[in-house]
């Protein structure tokens, strides 16, 4: 699935280096294509102020689009 810069999607899995877990919302700010094999993307992760906590780049399987059953919820993110 080819998704459209700037839009919101999902993290389906953890990225505990850049202290992110599955179901955070990520906006996508750069597509990665690749010849053979998977693309990725680049994605801006903001705290709930609108600032940017994280900008990471991940294969497109590691992302998924929102739905409408799906509801945003507050997490804090731990210090390490």
């Amino acid at each position: 699935m080819k998704y459209k810069l700037f839009e919101e999607v999902a993290l389906n899995k953890d990225f505990p280096g850049k202290k992110m877990k599955k179901g955070d919302v990520a906006t996508i700010v750069e597509y990665h294509p690749v010849n053979d094999g998977e693309g990725g993307y680049s994605l801006e992760i903001f705290n709930v102020l609108g600032d940017t906590m994280a900008v990471i780049t991940v294969p497109e399987s590691s992302i998924e689009p929102l739905t409408a059953n799906e509801v945003f919820s507050v997490r804090p993110v731990v210090a390490a």
